[in-house]
């Protein structure tokens, strides 16, 4: 039988180790994830360096964020699909292909927002 749901600190709790669970899968297992990371380094040192605006330190810090938070949706995507099966199905690769575009569609959005703050 399942525990009772739990509220408060203790979901919390949980919810953290699910968290960090994930983070050190994705690590462990995406090419992709782990070179984004890498390079968003030195870009989070740079946004500190930089004399730039509140507003602008926080735009570059967001995007920073979003390539990083997109491609661990992607990830879970990926994780779904090949867990429904190894056959080829078109909605399957609907899904994948729509991932990877979300994707570079933040990638794009992370330069253009770079570009207009530098």
């Amino acid at each position: 039988m399942r525990n009772p749901p739990s509220t408060g600190a203790g979901r919390l709790l949980r919810a953290t180790g699910h968290s960090w669970r994930g983070l050190v899968d994705t690590w462990r297992s995406e090419a992709a994830f782990r070179q984004e990371l890498l390079l968003a380094a030195p870009l989070l040192v740079l946004v500190f360096a930089l004399d730039l605006a509140p507003l602008s330190r926080a735009l570059l810090l967001a995007t920073l964020g979003l390539v990083l938070v997109v491609e661990l949706l992607n990830t879970a995507i990926e994780a779904v699909v090949d867990r429904v099966g190894a056959d080829w199905h078109a909605l399957s690769g609907k899904a994948k292909d729509a991932g990877s575009a979300a994707v570079t569609v933040s990638l794009l959005v992370h330069a253009a927002v770079w570009i207009c703050v530098l």
